[in-house]
């Protein structure tokens, strides 16, 4: 049985997930739009990414109009999930602690985040 190769998305490519998991879905003039209020990039860059992450099934195309809508075909959460392990096993010698000592020195977490990441904490020691 054949394999299929899991493809990660580059920065660009999460830039547009990030409008498509907002918006559900979108035409490429919409996430156009969305990607010109924070960079420069032409139309036909935003249109080749678009097919290219179709091809690597990170997006789904519904081609039944003239204009093609775009839809995630990764969820958040497991791509968070797939970057998080990368990141943990990669920088952190496999170490979640480490990755969550280092991310709160260096972020200003809020009251709020912190009560949170607490009532966490006792869910796992209490599990």
């Amino acid at each position: 049985m054949a394999t299929q190769k899991k493809f990660q998305p580059t920065e660009s490519e999460l830039e547009i997930l990030q409008i498509l998991w907002e918006k559900e879905s979108a035409t490429v003039r919409e996430v156009h739009e969305e990607l010109s209020k924070t960079k420069t990039s032409g139309y036909t860059t935003t249109l080749k990414l678009l097919q290219i992450m179709f091809e690597k099934k990170l997006v789904t195309r519904d081609d039944r109009a003239k204009t093609h809508i775009y839809q995630p075909a990764i969820s958040r959460q497991k791509t968070q999930k797939q970057f998080l392990d990368k990141m943990i096993n990669g920088l952190f010698y496999g170490s979640s602690a480490q990755l969550v000592m280092q991310a709160l020195g260096n972020q200003q977490a809020s009251r709020t985040e912190l009560d949170e990441i607490q009532k966490y904490l006792d869910n796992l020691k209490g599990a």
